[in-house]
């Protein structure tokens, strides 16, 4: 829902550093794996309950999941960068919470295999409407250039950071916020199936 606001306030200062780093030859993948590389050490943290640490973490390697798309716009954008750029994503987003189940497995366990099944479920509406989207040649930009169709959601990627940030400031609250995000996902989940039956032919 906040995805296309952030967009157009983080887009522009992303665009000009990811110039700068492609002027030194790196590449838009390599920045990918590099995110996805903080970002579970990030989920490391969490889980042995250093959470300022995880928080820090967490924002760099959510620098990285924004640069390296504008490298690669600096550069040259291919289908496998985008690939490997959502494939990253979804490793980091079910890394996270896991990390908290493995600080305090009494506490968090269940509430963290929630939300997993959660993210399972609104990531497979998320695909499976991306790949009808393509299907049908249907295009979008309003949450930046991308390889895949990003459907709209009560949901996105700007919550979801978010909702991570707040679990690191309140890691003793995690059960709760994990079960109330957990259900706003099966809600966009729903509302993305039912806006695919009625866009899709069926």
């Amino acid at each position: 829902m906040l995805d296309p606001a952030a967009r157009r306030l983080i887009d522009p200062p992303l665009n000009r550093i990811g110039r700068r780093i492609a002027r030194y030859g790196v590449g838009a993948d390599a920045v990918t794996l590099v995110g996805l590389g903080i970002g579970l050490c990030a989920a490391t943290a969490a889980a042995v309950g250093a959470f300022g640490a995880a928080l820090g973490l967490l924002l760099l390697s959510r620098l990285a999941d924004g640069l390296d798309g504008a490298v690669a716009r600096a550069t040259r954008k291919t289908d496998f960068g985008g690939y490997l750029d959502i494939a990253a994503d979804f490793f980091f987003y079910g890394a996270f919470p896991l990390g908290f189940a493995i600080y305090a497995p009494a506490d968090n366990a269940l509430a963290a295999a929630v939300l997993l099944t959660s993210f399972y479920v609104n990531g497979t509406s998320f695909l499976g409407y991306a790949i009808l989207a393509e299907k049908h040649g249907l295009k979008t930009d309003a949450r930046g250039e991308k390889t895949l169709y990003f459907s709209n959601g009560l949901l996105e990627g700007t919550e979801t950071i978010l909702f991570f940030v707040l679990l690191c400031l309140l890691p003793g609250l995690f059960a709760l916020l994990a079960y109330v995000f957990g259900a706003l996902c099966f809600v966009t989940a729903v509302l993305r199936v039912v806006a695919a039956r009625r866009l899709f032919p069926h």
